[in-house]
């Protein structure tokens, strides 16, 4: 495949989209994985979703036990039960902003290498939609923009609403309003509203002793521990809207919810995923640690600062070792299965954005050749013994697409041409 620089003569660009003796180029995968969302609307089933079960919901009683059975045997088991619970489809949030970006990247990959969809889609017009669909769909009654899951999520230690408000929902839709500010300027002043959620509502607020500041993960967070890597999406959400509105208190705000984050990098490099970090199952697994990793990242690229540099070399080397040589991701520091489709969108969006291309291709080459179903279509997960077959919409089909079009944007603009796959 031959996307090289946006000076590139059409017939390379047309390259791109060449089929190969041993399968598909990534920007035909990428059309694919696109064309299954939108003929389905991008609705689908979700990670978490089991409490839309319509059998559950029809019982003549509530209780959280009884929640949590359906929404954990669901989610954990070995092949999709959904339709046996009656488990509704729904459109996610945070899904619906990565499918806006991943549309407008694609159009934008496309506009000059006279390509010429089978179907005619527009794409510029299916990320207008979504945006429109995101501004629209947005939880209201709170001090700024922001959004969160559109099924119910039973917790140990509270219950989380349709529409209940995240940080991690919130980042990903305010960066996509951002990235379609050409389309309607009333995109990125709706986002620069989020500033107001991520400081009021999730209660921004300095630590004791001067170590920085934090913010709750969402509107019921406990006070018991901290989520670090919503933390480093909140800061994100801030560094953002300071390269863009270039207000002088959201970098200030973002630099001490990261100046925290820092100081709770761990020996290793990465960072668990609460504080204390016996406040959750999880460790140091992969996805998480991306996006802290991600936040950073985003932090020197905009700013242009080398305040976190130590920081981010330690956390890269510590996030490398979360990848196989074959490209294969790790779920934490500790356990290599099971290989989530999620840690490797997330792994070849950090490696991309670090600059190693040739990395990102391998989780890429690995994934597809391991998790992809064909016809556009990711499964969940591959275990040491079995893969389940599960094909989820936000947390399969919206990571890999973004993660695939930021790839090939990258190869595009780096000027050096994208490997065959």
């Amino acid at each position: 495949m031959t996307l090289q620089s946006p000076n590139a003569t059409a017939d390379q660009h047309r390259a791109a989209d060449r089929p190969l003796e041993n399968g598909p180029t990534v920007l035909r995968v990428l059309r694919d994985t696109l064309t299954y969302a939108r003929r389905r609307d991008y609705t689908g089933w979700d990670y978490g979703d089991g409490m839309s079960s319509r059998i559950r919901r029809a019982l003549p009683f509530d209780n959280k036990w009884v929640n949590i059975a359906f929404q954990e045997t669901i989610k954990r088991a070995p092949v999709n039960v959904r339709p046996l619970f009656l488990v509704e489809q729904r459109r996610n949030y945070k899904g619906t902003a990565l499918f806006a970006m991943t549309n407008l990247n694609f159009h934008r990959l496309t506009t000059d290498i006279d390509y010429d969809p089978e179907d005619g889609t527009d794409y510029l017009s299916e990320a207008r939609d979504l945006l429109d669909w995101l501004v629209e769909e947005r939880s209201t009654g709170y001090s700024g923009f922001c959004g969160g899951h559109n099924h119910e999520i039973q917790h140990l230690d509270g219950r989380g609403v349709p529409n209940d408000p995240d940080v991690v929902s919130t980042s990903y839709a305010v960066k996509a309003l951002l990235a379609g500010a050409d389309l309607d300027s009333r995109y990125p002043e709706m986002a620069r509203t989020a500033a107001a959620f991520v400081t009021e509502d999730l209660d921004y607020r300095e630590v004791d002793g001067g170590d920085g500041a934090v913010i709750d993960y969402h509107m019921n967070h406990s006070d018991d521990y901290y989520t670090i890597n919503a933390g480093a999406l909140g800061a994100r959400i801030l560094v953002e809207l300071y390269d863009f509105f270039g207000e002088q208190v959201l970098l200030d705000r973002a630099t001490k919810i990261l100046d925290h984050i820092a100081r709770l990098q761990t020996d290793l490099g990465g960072w668990h995923y609460r504080d204390p970090a016996d406040a959750s199952h999880l460790s140091m697994d992969s996805h998480h640690n991306g996006f802290v990793v991600e936040a950073f990242q985003q932090y020197h690229s905009l700013v242009g600062s080398a305040r976190y540099g130590d920081t981010l070399d330690r956390a890269l080397s510590f996030y490398r070792g979360l990848f196989e040589s074959d490209g294969a991701p790790r779920f934490d520091e500790a356990n290599a299965y099971p290989r989530d489709i999620h840690a490797a969108a997330q792994g070849i969006l950090v490696f991309t954005y670090s600059g190693d291309l040739d990395v990102a291709e391998r989780i890429l080459r690995w994934t597809l050749d391991n998790l992809y179903a064909g016809d556009g279509r990711f499964y969940f997960r591959k275990g040491r013994f079995y893969t389940k077959r599960i094909t989820l919409m936000r947390w399969c089909q919206a990571w890999m697409a973004y993660a695939m079009s930021e790839y090939l944007t990258a190869q595009r603009l780096s000027g050096a041409p994208v490997s065959e796959l």
